[in-house]
């Protein structure tokens, strides 16, 4: 078990890989916005997981494993957020001009994913995601759900994070 420092937290977070669910919980600097902690510059190599749950779709049914730690390369992650009912607050201003929320289809490894996309009002959803070089945009309003799992619920949370360069989308 962990030991946390007088200016450290823990926060129960989802991550998604091409064919992994991963639950448990981080450990980071209690000032760490968590829903946007992939984008800052001090994000490790390998994400520290505890009290880790792994849903692996490797097989027929999907494999259920759980470490009491476990290390994921950042780089093969899709999708990130805190897990509910956690949430930071938005990462933009509501009264922000020229932009706008457009509705997005996405598939995210072994999950599809509806949510919305905050994009200028001068531009549309192709040109925003083919210019865009960012590793991680936020995702809105986001509903997850597992095609290959009719009894795991919808999933519901008011932002995430998700690497455009491995998501497929569609309108």
């Amino acid at each position: 078990m962990y030991t946390l420092a007088p200016d450290e937290k823990v926060s129960k977070v989802m991550m998604y890989s091409r064919n992994k669910l991963i639950h448990g919980d981080v450990v980071t600097k209690e000032s760490t916005r968590v829903s946007v902690w992939l984008r800052t510059q001090g994000v490790p190599a390998y994400i520290h997981v505890w009290n880790a749950e792994v849903l692996f779709f490797g097989a027929t049914p999907p494999k259920s494993l759980t470490y009491n730690e476990y290390f994921f390369p950042t780089e093969r992650i899709i999708g990130f957020h805190l897990a509910p009912p956690s949430a930071d607050p938005p990462d933009f201003q509501a009264d922000e001009l020229n932009r706008k929320m457009v509705e997005v289809n996405m598939i995210v490894g072994a999950f599809m994913l509806k949510g919305k996309l905050r994009i200028s009002t001068q531009t549309d959803i192709a040109t925003s995601i083919e210019v865009s070089r960012m590793t991680w945009i936020s995702i809105y309003d986001a509903a997850i759900d597992n095609p290959f799992l009719s009894n795991m619920p919808t999933i519901h949370v008011p932002m995430m994070l998700i690497n455009p360069g491995q998501v497929s989308f569609g309108i």
